[in-house]
Order: structure tokens, then sequence, then C-alpha cells
């Protein structure tokens, strides 16, 4: 059957199917643990038996030959399974990550709206003094210097603004709390 399958004969190549397949498949299973895997890896090795079918050696044992022919292909498989999951693991890392920062940017956006609008609730003075000193980063002596008040009356409005915005959020989520506070700080 051999030297027939060396010389494109179909039928021979068929009985030398039929007669192996079974033995094959059961090792793949074994390995593979996947129906599909195994018929995928199946036509993988008896396509290489046809396309090398010249180059078997007749003298040798075929069953031996199948079988390593199997192995490659079975630790082939496993290779690209992990290539193939390294990268997968790579993009869900980079999506993941991707994700977090955009919820983040959406959290802080939403908060910063809340925020914005505590703040206007504030009266006139107070809510300029303090967008300028705690958003705009201004010390109470420039503050004061601008509005022509002490830095103790600064001081003063920030202190009732704070007592204002902390008892607002009192009633808001304690991601929002901690927000402000860092922003405050």
């Amino acid at each position: 059957m051999l030297l027939r399958l060396q010389q494109g004969d179909a039928g021979a190549f068929e009985w030398i199917y039929h007669n192996y397949k079974r033995r094959i498949a059961y090792k793949l299973l074994r390995l593979l643990k996947s129906e599909a895997l195994v018929e995928e890896t199946m036509q993988d090795i008896f396509l290489k038996v046809w396309e090398h079918r010249e180059s078997i050696d007749v003298n040798k044992s075929f069953k031996s030959y199948l079988y390593h022919i199997s192995q490659n292909k079975v630790i082939d498989l496993f290779r690209r399974s992990r290539t193939e999951k390294a990268i997968l693991d790579e993009v869900i890392a980079g999506n993941t990550e991707l994700y977090t920062h955009i919820e983040e940017s959406i959290f802080t956006k939403e908060n910063g709206k809340l925020l914005d609008q505590l703040i206007d609730q504030l009266p006139a003075q107070r809510k300029s003094i303090f967008i300028a000193c705690k958003l705009e980063g201004k010390s109470y002596k420039q503050v004061a210097d601008e509005y022509g008040i002490a830095p103790t009356t600064v001081n003063d409005h920030l202190q009732k603004a704070m007592r204002f915005l902390r008892t607002k959020l009192t009633v808001a989520p304690d991601a929002l709390l901690i927000i402000f506070i860092n922003l405050l700080n």
C-alpha cells in the first residue's frame, strides 16, 4: 500500500486513512480533549501524508511515521495556542486599561458636574473666593489682595464653603467624597 501511495494512488491513501484513523484519533483525543481539534489535526496529519507521500520510507514503520507527525502537530497546536493566549491576554489587558481609563474619565466628569452644581449654590463672593483658592490654586494673600479683604476673611469664606459642600456631599457616594477631598487638599 505504501508503494502505491508513493505513486499517488488515491485508493491506497483511502485504505491507509481508514486503517489508521481510529488509532491516531484516540491518541489525539487523549491529548487534546476536543473532538473538533482532533478532526482538524487529523486532516492536517493526513494532508501532510498525502503531500509528502513520495518521501515516505517504505522500509520503516508507517505507524511510527504517523505518530511522529501527530506528535509534531500537537506540539505546534500547543505552541500556537500559547502564543494566541499571550496575545489575547495583552489585548484584554490593554482594553481593560483603556476601559478603566474611560470609566474613570466619565466618573470624574460626572462628579465634576455635581461639584460645579454645588459650588454654584454658594453666595457669589464665597464662590469666587473658593474657585480662586481651591480650583485655581491662588494663595490666601493673592485672593485677599485681589478682593481687597483680609486673609482671615478669605479663610472664613473658605471654611464656610467647605462646611456647606461637606454637608451636601454626605448624601453623595463615597467615591465622590474621596475625589472631592483630594481636589481640595
